[in-house]
Order: structure tokens, then sequence, then C-alpha cells
């Protein structure tokens, strides 16, 4: 099985936000879900609890916000 980018949830305070999704976005979020328990041997996490994760890890790893979160400060 390919290792997935994302790894075992954390549980954080989290900040409420409301946003619309596509049909599609959730579906592979379920999808996600699902692989990542197969993956972690955890039960499926709701798609809810992924979105964070995966926004935190896309900035981690996007070279130019790096780039420009260092020159800010």
């Amino acid at each position: 099985m390919t290792k997935l980018k994302l790894g075992p949830l954390t549980d954080d305070r989290p900040v409420k936000l409301t946003v619309e999704l596509p049909a599609a976005v959730h579906r592979d979020l379920v999808a996600y879900a699902a692989a990542l328990a197969a993956e972690t041997g955890d039960s499926p996490a709701a798609p809810e609890k992924l979105v964070a994760p995966m926004l935190a890890r896309f900035m981690e790893t996007d070279r130019g916000f790096r780039r420009h979160r260092a020159q800010e400060g």
C-alpha cells in the first residue's frame, strides 16, 4: 500500500469554520479517511476531521508559502 502524506490525526483545540465543498471533494475525503484508517489501523475519521491536517500539510510543504512567511517575519 502507498504511504499517505497525512499521518495520524492529533486532537487539538479547534476553530470552527463553515465551508461548502463540491460533492466530489467530499467523496474523496471519505475515501481518504478509509485509506488512512486501513493504513493506521484506526477507525475511519469523519471527513471534516481531515480538512485541517490536510491544509496544514499542504502549507508545510509549499515552498513558496514558506519563503513568503520567512520574508514577513
